[in-house]
């Protein structure tokens, strides 16, 4: 077995506020990768790091009055204790206000300014005359130049849906201080994109390096057209300062999507020289210089939502300064949480402390791992599916064939196992299945490895339901069958522990201490316990009880309301690291005092079950995808819906969905829309579409 050398990371946390459920999608998914590739034998390495730098931080402390560093260090304290409660089994985690990713970032702008990808010109923006700073749009508000709406931010509005730049605001404010902001010029600094556009069209391309949806978002990015990305803001700013400036120039610092990325690479430079000397030492360079980029592999795991950033920013970055590029960067879609986006005022927008205060974190673990695939799907944590899957699955299912058998064996036979397998076929079959699981670890498809994996539970709870060793118990000359039957289900149960241990680090380490081994690697499953003695079974696992959850929601409504904490990076006008922006942040709150309508106005609408029997693009349209549907009528419908950026049709063909049917037909310049596809979410940050099980009748009515 050739073993392989893997560097793999998670996006950074931005270090001003709290790990939530929303994070710990791709944290878990990024650990149970690491452990699965470490199972199968490969040399992995997994980092992460703080997002320590921008003017968000710098106002929080300011807020707080305390130092930029000061909050930071506080946060990253409380990341890493979030981190550790939920398994995430980092090699390294380290912050991008670091020695090390200061060296790289100044390291790599000096490359690329050497090389002629770095320019300048004078930007005007609105400037802050009581802050002394400038206002990222995020910091503006005024009245839309639009439709007139008051109090929009300064990007686009939430009333009539334009987008703009700030300056065309009419009536703005700051809304930091409440001054009347200045427009004020000042010289920028640019990274040219575009120079690298063939570069980047051939680089998403290959070797399977982006999951195909993301390959064609990005090819909407470059029919539109790369432009120059503005890698710098001015003082006053918590960051690093921009090396070689001229000496008359006012201080500018990098902007913190520049030296974020860098801090992959700075915190494994960290770990290598932490290791140096040791028998586990690493070398640097072999990761991440050019020339090597064929020797080891880097994988970056992330949120949709920055996927122009490391697919496009950073390739072309390391690309230009002479170091080696991703291996493959990967990314996942938003949590939704019974259904909808996560929320404050119902309880669902759950801090990762709130959660492991009254839920065992390896239950969340599993769940996540039955909703990931490889395609960039949000996923959905439904609170009693949740329940009812951990108890079915994990406790009535797995747990159950130890505590089904084990007893037997301590007791009658001193916790000696069967010398020989009575049922090699059995056994034979699920052990050759742990090919197909460690195959869909590989590939990230872990709902496939839990299916297999219960699979092969369903197997052996039918054996034991079969042989049934309590009835044999009572009987007279029996005992070496019960042995052998209870044998059996032993060494299945070790198999699922192998198989599990990705997932379930805790309990599979507890079942180990049960089982008397010290391997689960998935080679291990190879060599079955035979005449091997086992020790006394405990409960590994308990139920989840409906109070616990019940506890955590109305916990998750009582801290989120008092001590509340924008997440998001201000200084980007998108929200990133799967975190609510800024104004979500201010907004969500209050998401449930829009204005009330009537229960005989929701009477009228009128929702049909409907089959997509065509999908197609909008050709002259970037958000619009057009369905065929049957609606149990003589005729399909024609409707447009404004998801395109979050499926590609393929996904939605076959599929029964909800169609509006009574909504009036909408002339478009595409042609006539007669209906709404309902979906649910935010259709800024990802909306699902509502899909319905195949068995539902075409045509009927919903109530």
């Amino acid at each position: 077995m050739i073993v392989r050398e893997i560097l793999v990371t998670s996006a950074l946390p931005y270090a001003n506020g709290y790990i939530h459920l929303g994070h710990l999608v791709e944290y878990i998914q990024t650990d149970i990768w690491a452990r699965a590739m470490k199972a199968q034998g490969h040399q992995v390495t997994y980092v992460c790091a703080d997002d320590a730098h921008g003017t968000a931080i710098m106002l929080k402390a300011e807020a707080n009055g305390i130092t930029p560093e000061e909050q930071i260090a506080s946060v990253k304290a409380s990341h890493e204790a979030d981190f550790a409660k939920f398994l995430i089994n980092f090699d390294n985690y380290h912050s991008t206000h670091s020695e090390e990713n200061k060296h790289f970032s100044e390291l790599i702008y000096r490359r690329l300014n050497g090389a002629g990808h770095i320019s300048t010109k004078d930007v005007e923006q609105l400037f802050d005359p009581e802050k002394q700073l400038f206002l990222a749009d995020r910091f503006v508000k005024g009245t839309c130049p639009e439709c007139g709406a008051l109090d929009q931010y300064g990007d686009n509005c939430e009333v009539c849906g334009t987008t703009y730049d700030a300056t065309d605001l009419k009536d703005p404010y700051s809304t930091l201080s409440d001054a009347t902001p200045v427009l004020k010029t000042s010289k920028h600094y640019f990274f040219d994109l575009p120079e690298f556009e063939q570069f980047l069209k051939d680089w998403t391309r290959s070797d399977n390096r982006l999951q195909t949806s993301v390959a064609n978002k990005l090819q909407e990015w470059f029919d539109a057209g790369l432009t120059s990305w503005d890698i710098s803001r001015d003082a006053p700013y918590f960051g690093f300062q921009i090396p070689d400036t001229p000496s008359d120039e006012p201080d500018k610092y990098f902007y913190v999507w520049l030296d974020a990325p860098v801090g992959y690479m700075a915190s494994f430079k960290n770990l290598c020289d932490k290791r140096a000397g040791t028998e586990n030492e690493l070398d640097f360079d072999r990761y991440w210089m050019q020339e090597n980029e064929h020797k080891t592999e880097v994988y970056h795991f992330i949120g949709k939502d920055i996927v122009y950033f490391h697919a496009l920013f950073w390739p072309a970055m390391l690309a230009g300064s002479e170091f080696r590029t991703p291996t493959g960067v990967f990314a996942h879609g938003f949590l939704m949480v019974n259904g909808e986006k996560m929320s404050k005022s119902r309880g669902t927008f759950i801090k990762a402390e709130t959660y492991a205060e009254h839920l065992h974190p390896e239950y969340l673990r599993y769940y996540f791992a039955s909703k990931l695939s490889d395609k960039v799907e949000d996923i959905n944590l439904d609170l009693e599916d949740f329940m009812q899957k951990v108890n079915s699955d994990l406790v009535g299912k797995v747990v159950n064939i130890a505590s089904r058998s084990a007893g037997f064996i301590v007791k009658k036979y001193d916790g000696m196992l069967s010398d020989v397998c009575v049922e090699s076929e059995l056994l034979e079959d699920i052990t050759k299945t742990g090919d197909a699981i460690a195959a869909a670890y590989e590939n990230r498809e872990f709902s496939r490895a839990m299916r297999l994996i219960m699979q092969c539970a369903d197997k052996a709870n039918e054996y034991i339901d079969e042989k049934k060793p309590w009835s044999l118990a009572k009987q007279e000359g029996t005992e070496q069958e019960v042995q052998d039957v209870c044998s059996v289900a032993i060494n299945i149960f070790r198999q699922l522990m192998v198989y599990l241990a990705p997932v379930l680090p805790e309990l599979t380490a507890n079942a180990k201490e049960f089982l008397n081994i010290d391997d689960l690697s998935f080679a291990s499953r190879n060599q079955w316990l035979l005449g091997h003695k086992i020790n006394k079974f405990k409960p590994l696992m308990q139920r989840i009880e409906e109070k616990d959850v019940a506890a955590m929601v109305e916990a998750s409504k009582e801290s989120l309301a008092q001590n509340a904490t924008p997440v998001a990076n201000a200084d980007n006008i998108s929200a990133k690291k799967n975190t609510p922006s800024a104004k979500e942040a201010d907004t969500d709150t209050n998401a449930e005092q829009a204005d009330y309508i009537g229960i005989e106005d929701f009477a009228k609408v009128e929702m049909k079950v409907a089959h997509v029997l065509e999908c197609n693009h909008v050709e002259g349209a970037d958000k619009l995808l057009q369905f065929t549907l049957n609606v149990g009528e003589d005729q399909p419908r024609n409707v447009f819906s404004g998801i395109r950026k979050f499926y590609e049709p393929e996904q939605l063909v076959d599929k029964k969905v909800i169609c509006v049917t009574n909504l009036a037909p909408r002339k478009m310049k595409f042609g006539v829309s007669e209906g709404m596809v309902l979906s649910t979410g935010d259709p800024k940050t990802g909306l699902t579409v509502v899909t319905l099980p195949d068995d539902c009748v075409v045509g009927d009515v919903l109530a």
